[in-house]
C-alpha cells in the first residue's frame, strides 16, 4: 500500500514538473488558458497507455479545450451571419422576408440565452460553498453600474414599444408585442447575470459555457445591429427632409404605419419616445456583448495577477474637471442651437455647420494637446514598464482601434469630398480641418489610453520585480494537486496542509532577497512624481468628460455627414447614406468606450 502511494506521488509531481516546464505553450495564446489549469491531469482519468508521457497528456487536453474554443466560436459566428442575413432581406423586402420572420428569430435566440444563464446563476449559487477564481481586470464596479443605466433606458424603450403596440393591437402582429415582453426579462436576467458574475473564471462545464457565452455574445452582437438599423432608418428620414433647406434634394423616405387607428391616443408619443432611448439601448448590447467575450476568454485560465483595490480619490483634479465642464456646457449649447437651426433654411442650416465645425475643431486641438502631453510624460517616467496581460485589456485595445476605424472612414469621405468637390460652399471647407482633427484625435488618443491601461502601478511594479527575476520556479502552485469539483473550487484545499506548507516557503524565499524587496525608485525626485501624476489625473479627467460630451451630438442627430451634402455629391447619394450607417455607429460607441478605458486609466495612475 506504501509503495502504490509513492508511486502516485512520484506520477503527479512529475506531471506537475511537465506541466509548469511548458511556459512557451502554442496553445495558451489562443485558448487563454494556463498550464496550471491542467495540474489535475493523469492517465488514469484519460485510459491512456502505460507508455504514455505526462507531455502528451497535457497536449491531448490542451487539444481538447482548443476544439471546443474553435467549436463554439464558428457556432457564433454562423448565428450571427444567419441573423444578418435574415435582416438584410428583411430590410430590403427580398425574398419574402418580412421583419416578423426576424423579430421571431431574435426572439428564439434571446430565449435561448435567458435559460442559459438562468441555469448558470442555478450552478452558481447551488456552489456556494467552492470559492471561484476571479479576475479583477473584468467586470469593474464603475462598468457594471453604466451597464445598469443603460439598461434602465432599454427598459424604457421596451415599455415604450409595448405602449404603441397596445394602441395598434387589433393591426399589429403579435410578435411586436412579444418581442419587446421577452426583451424586458432578458434585459434584467443578463443585468443581473453581468452584476454578480463577470469576474468568474470558469472552470466547470467549460465546454457548455463556451457555447452559452458565446451564444451570448452574438445574440447582443444582432440585437445591436437591429437597433442601430431601426435608428438608421428613423434618422435617415430626417436628414432626407433637411438636406431639402441646403437645395441638394428632395427625396424622402415613405415610413410604414399600421392600417388602423390607435385606440389610446398616445401612439405617436410612444413612437417619438422609443427613437430618444435608441443611443443608449445601441451602448448597452455592445457593452454587454464585450464583457460577455471577456468571460468567454477567461474560461479555463489561471490568474496570475494578483487582486488590487483601487482607491478612488478626486483631489487636485479641479483643473480637468473645470475644463470638462465647459467642454460639456458648450456641447449642449451647440447641440440645442444645431437642431433648432438644421433644416429651417439655407442661411440657418449653413449657420449651424459652421458653428458646429469650429467648436468640434477647438475640442478636439484641446483634446490632441492634452493627450500629447500625457505621452511626453510617460515617455520621461523612469519607472519600469512591467505589463499586464489579461484578455478584458486586450479586448480594451482591440475595440479602441476597432471603433476608431469607423469615424476614419467618414472623415478620409469628407476629405476626399472636399478635394473632389465641383462646388464648394464656405460651410464645406470649416469641413476639412474639422475631419483632419477628428483622424490625428483618435490616433493620439488611442496610443495615451492603450499606453496607461497596460501599465501597472508603480506599487504592484516595485513588489512583483523579486517574483519575476528570482523567485525559484516550483513543481506546483498552491493549488496544482487539488481536484477541481464540478462547481470549480478545489477539493483538497481544505485540509490546508498543502496551502499552508507552500504559502510558508513563498515566505521563505521572500526572505532570502531582502536587497530586491526594498529596491529604491529611479525616480529620485518624489517632488516631480507627485507633480506628473496630479497632471496626468487632470488630463485624463478632462478627456473622459470631453468623450462624454462629444458622444452626446452623433447620439442625439447632430450628424453634419448626412446634412451638409457634400459627401453625399461626390460619392452618390445611396453609398454615402450606406457607409455612414456602417461607420457612424462605430464612431458613437468609441467616445463611451474611451470614457470607460480613461476611467481605467484613471486608477491606474
Amino acid at each position: 500500500m506504501a509503495e502504490k502511494i509513492r508511486e502516485d506521488l512520484i506520477h503527479v509531481t512529475t506531471s506537475n514538473l511537465a506541466i509548469t516546464m511548458m511556459d512557451n505553450n502554442p496553445y495558451e495564446d489562443l485558448d487563454g488558458i494556463s498550464n496550471n489549469s491542467l495540474n489535475t491531469v493523469s492517465a488514469k482519468s484519460f485510459n491512456l497507455p502505460s507508455n504514455q508521457t505526462p507531455m502528451d497528456e497535457t497536449e491531448l487536453v490542451l487539444k481538447r479545450h482548443k476544439n471546443s474554443e474553435i467549436s463554439s466560436s464558428q457556432y457564433g459566428i454562423n448565428i450571427f451571419v444567419i441573423g444578418f442575413l435574415l435582416m438584410f432581406l428583411c430590410t430590403f423586402d427580398i425574398a419574402g422576408v418580412s421583419k416578423c420572420d426576424w423579430m421571431i428569430f431574435l426572439v428564439v435566440l434571446v430565449l435561448i440565452q435567458i435559460l442559459w444563464m438562468l441555469w448558470y446563476i442555478y450552478i452558481s449559487h447551488a456552489c456556494t460553498h467552492k470559492q471561484r477564481e476571479k479576475d479583477s481586470h473584468a467586470g469593474a464596479r464603475w462598468l457594471r453600474c453604466g451597464i445598469a443605466i443603460f439598461a434602465i433606458t432599454t427598459l424604457i424603450m421596451d415599455f415604450l414599444k409595448l405602449g404603441f403596440f397596445v394602441g395598434y393591437m387589433e393591426c399589429m402582429p403579435l410578435i411586436e408585442g412579444i418581442y419587446p415582453a421577452a426583451h424586458i426579462v432578458h434585459t434584467i436576467v443578463q443585468v443581473y447575470f453581468l452584476w454578480y458574475h463577470s469576474k468568474d473564471v470558469i472552470k466547470s462545464f467549460k465546454t457548455v459555457e463556451r457555447f452559452g457565452l458565446i451564444h451570448s455574445v452574438f445574440t447582443n452582437l444582432l440585437l445591436w445591429v437591429s437597433a442601430v438599423t431601426t435608428e438608421s432608418k428613423h434618422q435617415l428620414e430626417e436628414h432626407m427632409a433637411r438636406l431639402t433647406s441646403l437645395g441638394f434634394t428632395n427625396i424622402t423616405l415613405v415610413a410604414s404605419h399600421p392600417h388602423c387607428n390607435c385606440t389610446t391616443g398616445m401612439c405617436d408619443a410612444f413612437s417619438i419616445g422609443t427613437y430618444y432611448v435608441y443611443p443608449f439601448n445601441i451602448e448597452y448590447h455592445i457593452l454587454a456583448s464585450a464583457m460577455l467575450y471577456v468571460l468567454w476568454k477567461n474560461i479555463g485560465r489561471s490568474i496570475k495577477h494578483r487582486h488590487h483595490k483601487t482607491n478612488l480619490k478626486f483631489q487636485g483634479v479641479v483643473v480637468g474637471v473645470i475644463f470638462g465642464l465647459i467642454v460639456l456646457a458648450v456641447t449642449i449649447g451647440v447641440v440645442v442651437l444645431y437642431l433648432l437651426n438644421i433644416g429651417r433654411s439655407k442661411e440657418s442650416s449653413e449657420a449651424a455647420l459652421t458653428v458646429y465645425y469650429l467648436y468640434s475643431a477647438v475640442v478636439l486641438s484641446g483634446m490632441c494637446i492634452a493627450a500629447v502631453v500625457g505621452l511626453i510624460l510617460h515617455r520621461l517616467d523612469r519607472q519600469p514598464a512591467v505589463v499586464e496581460k489579461s484578455p478584458s485589456l486586450k479586448l480594451d485595445e482591440e475595440l479602441l482601434v476597432g471603433s476608431a476605424c469607423g469615424s476614419w472612414i467618414t472623415s478620409w469621405g469628407s476629405i476626399l469630398a472636399v478635394i473632389y468637390a465641383e462646388s464648394h460652399p464656405t460651410y464645406t471647407w470649416y469641413n476639412l480641418p474639422y475631419s483632419i482633427l477628428v483622424l490625428i484625435e483618435k490616433y493620439i488618443q488611442n496610443l495615451f489610453i492603450i499606453t496607461y491601461i497596460y501599465r501597472k502601478d508603480e506599487k504592484i511594479c516595485t513588489d512583483k520585480i523579486p517574483n519575476i527575476y528570482l523567485k525559484q520556479p516550483q513543481l506546483a502552485s498552491s493549488d496544482d494537486n487539488n481536484h477541481v469539483g464540478p462547481c470549480g473550487g478545489p477539493d483538497v484545499r481544505e485540509n490546508g496542509s498543502l496551502s499552508n506548507n507552500i504559502d510558508k516557503k513563498e515566505n521563505e524565499e521572500n526572505n532570502s532577497i531582502p536587497a530586491f524587496d526594498h529596491m529604491p525608485s529611479n525616480n529620485t525626485n518624489p517632488g516631480n512624481g507627485g507633480l506628473k501624476k496630479q497632471v496626468l489625473k487632470n488630463i485624463t479627467v478632462a478627456l473622459f468628460i470631453s468623450n462624454i460630451s462629444l458622444w452626446i451630438p452623433p447620439a442625439f442627430g447632430c450628424r453634419p455627414q448626412y446634412d451638409n451634402g457634400l459627401e453625399a455629391v461626390v460619392f452618390g447619394l445611396i453609398p454615402w447614406i450606406f457607409i455612414i450607417d456602417i461607420a457612424l455607429p462605430f464612431s458613437i460607441f468609441y467616445r463611451m468606450h474611451s470614457a470607460y478605458s480613461l476611467f481605467d486609466v484613471y486608477c491606474k495612475i
